[in-house]
């Protein structure tokens, strides 16, 4: 795969999923601009790669923001080819429906589902005037099955789900792909912030019995936006372990 001459977006790229993806497709070739709350982080992340890449240390909740931001990008590199939407949060887990909080479940909803309508809302004109695109949303198998304790996470990457299907169908017949990429547990930042027993419950519905790694999860997520994956669109990939077989 060559992304040479290819803009991508990444959200969330300051650490865990969103920075394995960004690396990946620099090595490729490709010019990455990182959207990330972390800044900072991701300043420090990507100092060694200023050259192919831009920082935004931006709310993608905002949607403001996110346009300002898909115009700078327009500005400097001229083009947007690739969007990945890997930003996220789980809120709070390990807890029942009855008892889960109404603003931290919108809260959950505001990142990883409204950011992700924001940015693909943001970049499509761009992609249908070159008459080719990419965007692949990070969903997850719990937006597929469901992980009981996990309401407003599981829930919003149905949802995510939902708009890929969308949002290929829609785009199908001019050049831009949309899918989404649904891991199980992928040992990242945001994984190693639940609880053990969270963690537990997930990866014991693995039949590898063990977490996907992050170059796992990078090297899939290079093919679904690359040139060559040309004949797939509003479909989820599975990174389970073999936990999902349909």
């Amino acid at each position: 795969m060559n992304f040479e001459n290819q803009v991508a977006i990444i959200t969330g790229a300051a650490s865990g999923l969103g920075l394995a993806i960004a690396k990946k497709l620099i090595s490729l070739g490709a010019k990455v601009a990182v959207f990330d709350l972390n800044g900072a982080e991701a300043s420090t992340a990507f100092a060694e790669m200023s050259a192919k890449s831009m920082i935004f240390g931006i709310d993608i909740t905002n949607q403001k923001l996110v346009n300002d931001s898909i115009n700078e990008v327009v500005a400097k590199w001229g083009r947007i080819d690739i969007l990945v939407n890997c930003a996220g949060i789980t809120g709070k887990t390990n807890i029942k429906s009855h008892e889960v909080e109404t603003e931290n479940l919108k809260k959950v909803f505001e990142v990883n589902y409204m950011a992700s309508y924001y940015t693909a809302q943001g970049v499509l004109p761009q992609m249908l005037k070159q008459n080719y695109g990419r965007i692949l949303h990070i969903a997850s198998v719990a937006g597929k099955e469901g992980n009981a304790g996990m309401l407003a996470y599981s829930s919003s990457k149905a949802a995510v789900i939902g708009m890929t299907k969308v949002q290929g169908k829609e785009y199908a017949e001019t050049g831009i792909t949309v899918n989404a990429l649904a891991p199980a547990v992928i040992r990242t930042p945001l994984v190693d912030a639940m609880p053990d027993t969270q963690v537990k419950y997930m990866t014991d519905k693995i039949p590898m019995k063990r977490c996907g790694t992050l170059e796992e999860a990078a090297d899939l997520a290079s093919f679904i936006v690359s040139k060559e994956n040309s004949f797939t669109t509003a479909f989820t990939y599975d990174l389970t372990g073999g936990r999902a077989t349909y």
